[in-house]
C-alpha cells in the first residue's frame, strides 16, 4: 500500500490531524485584529512551554534562521565565544560565528560523547578579563542522538558573570524539560518541525533581559533578523515582515495539544519512548551510539556492526514504508537514526523497533531471536 509513510526521523515529525486541518484554513490577513489575538495567544503558549517570563519570538525560517538571530543580535565583530562540538550541528554554529568575524574558541568532544561541563568550566575561570561574550552549544545533538548537559554548562556561564548561553535547543524543546528561566538561559533557538509537531517553516527565540541589554551593542549586520523589529511589533501582537499566517492556525492547534497533555507528561513520554527504542535496539544486537546515559529523548542512534546502515534503512522504507534517518558526514552509511520526538506514540516505536528487526531477518544481517527487540521494547513501556 502506497502513501502511508511513517515519519521516524528527527525532522519533520509526524503532523496530528487537527493541525493539518488548521493548516487547511483560509488564510487572514496578517495586520489583522484576528491575527494580532492569534499572536497573543500563541506567544503567551511559547512562554509557558519555554518556561519563561521572557520574550520570545516567532520567525519564519528554519532553526537555523534563529540560532543565527541569536549569534547576530547579541555579539559585535571580533567577540571571543565558545562553541561547542560534538555534531554536525556543533560544527555549523562555529561556521556561522567565523563567518561574522567572531573570534571564536572550540570546545570538542568525539561525535557520540557528550561536551565535558569541566571544560567550559576551566576556560572561563582562566578567562580573568571577562573577554569571553557568549558560550554557543546544541542542547540535543540531532546527528549523534546526544544529550549534552545544557544546565550545568549554563551555571558555568553565569559564574562567570559576562558570558552569555546561546543554546540549540531544536530537537530538545518539547521534548525534554528546558527550564529557560530556572536555569539562566539567555537565548534558546528552536524550530516548529520537531517537538512543535507542524510542518517546517517557523522558528523560535527566546530572549533573556541580558540578551537584549546585550543586543544594543551589537554590531553585527542584520536586516530580516534583526530581533529589535521583532521586539518592537511583538509587543503590538504583529510581525515585521509577512509572516507564514496558515503556520500559526497549525501552531495554536499545536500548542493547545501540548497543554493538554501536560510539560511533565510530554517529557515522560519522550523519556519513555527513548528507553523503549534503546532497549529493543539493544535486545537485536545492535549498538547505540550516544554514550550510555547520555541519549537524547529526541532521537536514538544506532551504530550496527558490519551492516550498511544505508542498505538497512532504504529496506525498511521499502517494506514497511517507514522513515528512518541516516548518519551525516562521516556517519553515512555507519548510523541510522530512529527519530521519537513529538506527535509519536508507544505504538509508534513499537512499529519502528519491530520493522528495523524484521527487516534484518529478511536480509539475513542478524541471529538474534525475532520478537527480541519487540520484547524489550514492550516491557519498558509497560513500565517493567
Amino acid at each position: 500500500m502506497q502513501e502511508k509513510l511513517t515519519l521516524m526521523i528527527p525532522g519533520p515529525t509526524p503532523v496530528p490531524e487537527k493541525v493539518l486541518k488548521a493548516l487547511g484554513k483560509h488564510p487572514i490577513g496578517h495586520r489583522s485584529g484576528e491575527f494580532q489575538a492569534l499572536v497573543e495567544k500563541t506567544t503567551s503558549q511559547l512562554k509557558w512551554l519555554h518556561q519563561t517570563t521572557n520574550d520570545v519570538l516567532t520567525i519564519t525560517g528554519s532553526g537555523t534562521a534563529a540560532m543565527e538571530a541569536g549569534i547576530i543580535n547579541t555579539l559585535s565583530r571580533g567577540d571571543k565565544v565558545i562553541c561547542g562540538e560534538n555534531g554536525k550541528f556543533g560544527e555549523r554554529w562555529t561556521k556561522v560565528a567565523k563567518a561574522y568575524g567572531l573570534n571564536v574558541e572550540v570546545i570538542k568532544s568525539p561525535w557520540g560523547k557528550p561536551l565535558n561541563p569541566e571544560s567550559f568550566k576551566q576556560i572561563l575561570e582562566s578567562d580573568k578579563n571577562k573577554d569571553i561574550r557568549a558560550v554557543i552549544m546544541t542542547h540535543s545533538e540531532t546527528s549523534t542522538g546526544v544529550l549534552n548537559n545544557l544546565q550545568a554548562i549554563t551555571q558555568h556561564v553565569k559564574e562567570h558573570g559576562n558570558a552569555l548561553t546561546i543554546a540549540d535547543c531544536v530537537t530538545s524543546l518539547g521534548a525534554c524539560n528546558v527550564p529557560m528561566d530556572e536555569w539562566g538561559i539567555d537565548v534558546i533557538a528552536s524550530g516548529s518541525q520537531k517537538g512543535y509537531m507542524i510542518p517546517p517553516g517557523l522558528s523560535f527565540l527566546a530572549m533573556s533581559e541580558r540578551a537584549w541589554d546585550a543586543q544594543q551593542k551589537s554590531d553585527l549586520p542584520k536586516f530580516y533578523l534583526d530581533l529589535e523589529s521583532y521586539r518592537k511589533t511583538a509587543a503590538k501582537n504583529s510581525n515585521p515582515f509577512t509572516p507564514a499566517v496558515n503556520l500559526y492556525f497549525a501552531l495554536e492547534e499545536a500548542l493547545n495539544m501540548m497543554q493538554e497533555e501536560g510539560l511533565s507528561s510530554i517529557f515522560k513520554r519522550h523519556t519513555r519512548h527513548r528507553d523503549a527504542a534503546q532497549a529493543g535496539m539493544k535486545a537485536i544486537g545492535l549498538q547505540l551510539f550516544a554514550e550510555e546515559g547520555h541519549g537524547s529523548p529526541a532521537i536514538t542512534a544506532v551504530a550496527p556492526q558490519n551492516i550498511d546502515a544505508e542498505e538497512l534503512r532504504k529496506a525498511v522504507k521499502e517494506k514497511f514504508d517507514i522513515l528512518l534517518a541516516g548518519g551525516q558526514d562521516h556517519l553515512k552509511g555507519k548510523v541510522f537514526r530512529i527519530g521519537h520526538l513529538g506527535f509519536v506514540n508507544d505504538r509508534d516505536v513499537l512499529a519502528a523497533v519491530a520493522a528495523i528487526e524484521s527487516t534484518l531477518s529478511y536480509l539475513k544481517l542478524n541471529n538474534s531471536v525475532l520478537g527480541s527487540g519487540v520484547a524489550a521494547a514492550s516491557k519498558v513501556l509497560n513500565g517493567f
